[in-house]
């Protein structure tokens, strides 16, 4: 199958977490021929994979209006109502018929009869469906599970995509200028052979996830570098919203810990932050305290070690909790443990850590970006539920609803028609003397980025830090366009490529928009 230059499919799904899942699920059981594709070996491998708190429902004596009013005001309401309406409205009918009746998840619960809910900050109900603290690693491999007993559904893991394939960009033919640009399907790079594959699809939906990892320290998988936001916009999508980059502030600190993420519901169950010298002091902050909003708690974090010269602050559950901590939380305990913390006699060192991307690329109500055949679902997308900063627990729940919406709208419009003829499109392009790639080179360029990223574009902003960001930016980003030109077709210089593209989005919003809000935060 891999030794041809092409195939052909009728929906092409970028990414595997809960969105691209949702999506694939719903699109094979209309009867489409869709193929998923994943950079990763192991095709659980996303950021649904590693969520530990839950996904939102309504819990006894909610209601939608209730969930909305407290997703606009974490979001600064800069929402986009009509998308806030659809997330409340259609979020527990989805949880219920998808996750717990066809793909049963078992999410935890008070008895036989009753579902545990949890809280999380900025939520005014107990509503988060949570299996224990691994939530999003029961949903995911529950979903790749059921794909793959779809004979319509293939999924190419280790498969990198390059670049989306778009008319009349990529086109031989000279009359296609005068047609709508239109996606195509995408140049896929098989990361065994490093030949490049060209995939036609009739429709294309990217769920590639969010980009914490161009930041130093992130709660997201080093994977998680942003390729679908690069991809859209080099084919030219709308992307907004991109200065809102939210912060979780509590994952692990720990020299052998990476990334490790200490869930909201801690603070949810009790645990209150605390000095390195026992003191606490989210009470000076806002009045409700640790469960205050997301990027408020994280603003206070960063306030505490840059007052105190410190590089961490403590999370105290023990001395604030009446529930089995070893049985609420059994992932955060054993992996604590495993770093010499028994975090049921003493405190959490933490520290805030690039978590979510509130922007994206622009998806109507149905997941359609501007670019026509292309979708984007899930965190890779802005459908403006988040507005200015996103409530806990909802990202799950936005992938599974517009993963389902898109699937259904595709359905509901497909044609076998082709808008494409395969002997149009170019080649692949590989230079005549292919460049070897040097690691520590990359290594380092990465460094630059990340230490870029955190020092001037991240959690407190000032004009300064953002205009030295985008002169050392643009600079790396010449330099690894050169080498990308030049070098062997290999998964790291197309991430690399990717990263720095994004990179350049997020601080090329922050400095365009002058107004603190949110998760954007700019120190006069």
């Amino acid at each position: 199958m891999f030794n041809i230059d092409f195939i052909e499919t009728e929906v092409l799904i970028i990414g595997c977490g809960i969105a691209g899942a949702s999506t694939a699920m719903e699109a094979a059981k209309s009867g489409l021929k869709v193929t998923v594709v994943t950079k990763y070996s192991k095709l659980e491998e996303s950021n649904t994979y590693y969520a530990q708190g839950g996904i939102v429902s309504l819990g006894k004596g909610d209601r939608p209006e209730l969930l909305k009013k407290d997703i606009l005001e974490t979001g600064d309401k800069i929402n986009n109502p009509e998308a806030v309406e659809i997330l409340a409205k259609e979020g527990k009918k989805c949880v219920e018929e998808i996750l717990i009746k066809e793909l049963k998840i078992p999410f935890t619960r008070t008895s036989p009869d009753s579902l545990d809910y949890a809280q999380e900050a900025a939520h005014s109900r107990r509503r988060i469906l949570h299996v224990k603290d691994t939530t999003g690693k029961t949903i995911e491999e529950k979903f790749i599970a059921k794909l793959k007993s779809f004979s319509n559904v293939t999924i190419l893991s280790d498969f990198t995509v390059v670049d989306l394939l778009t008319t009349p960009h990529h086109s031989k033919n000279p009359s296609s200028f005068y047609q709508k640009p239109r996606c195509i399907g995408a140049y896929v790079l098989n990361n065994q052979t490093r030949k490049v594959l060209k995939v036609f699809s009739a429709y294309t939906v990217l769920a590639t996830g969010g980009c914490g990892a161009v930041y130093l320290y992130t709660s997201n998988p080093r994977g998680a570098i942003g390729d679908g936001y690069a991809m859209a916009y080099q084919a030219g999508a709308r992307i907004v919203n991109m200065e809102y980059i939210q912060f979780h502030p509590t994952s692990l600190f720990h020299r052998d810990a990476d990334s490790f993420l200490i869930s909201e519901t801690v603070r949810g169950e009790g645990a209150r932050l605390k000095t390195k010298e026992g003191f606490t002091f989210m009470e000076n902050y806002n009045q409700k305290r640790e469960m205050a909003p997301r990027d408020e708690v994280t603003r206070a974090i960063y306030e505490e070690m840059t007052n105190s010269s410190s590089n961490y602050v403590m999370l105290d559950l023990a001395s604030y909790t009446k529930i089995d901590i070893k049985k609420r939380f059994p992932n955060i305990y054993q992996t604590c443990l495993k770093y010499g913390i028994d975090i049921t006699r003493e405190s959490i060192p933490v520290v805030p850590a690039a978590h979510y991307c509130c922007g994206g690329i622009l998806v109507d109500t149905w997941g359609r970006t501007t670019l026509n055949n292309l979708y984007a679902v899930g965190e890779v997308a802005c459908t403006g539920v988040h507005g200015a900063n996103r409530l806990a627990s909802t990202s799950l729940l936005e992938g599974l609803v517009w993963g389902v919406r898109a699937a259904k709208d595709i359905a509901s419009i497909f044609s076998p028609k082709k808008n494409y003829r395969v002997s149009d499109i170019h080649d692949w392009y590989y230079p005549n003397k292919e460049e070897e790639i040097d690691p520590a080179l990359i290594n380092q360029d990465w460094l630059s980025i990340r230490n870029t990223m955190w020092n001037y574009t991240g959690i407190i902003r000032t004009n300064k830090r953002l205009e030295r960001a985008r002169a050392d930016l643009d600079y790396m980003q010449h330099r690894i366009d050169r080498f990308y030109k030049e070098a062997r077709m290999d998964s790291k210089v197309v991430g690399l490529k990717h990263g720095i593209q994004v990179a350049m989005l997020i601080n090329h919003a922050a400095r365009n928009n002058l107004i603190s809000r949110g998760a954007h935060y700019i120190k006069p």
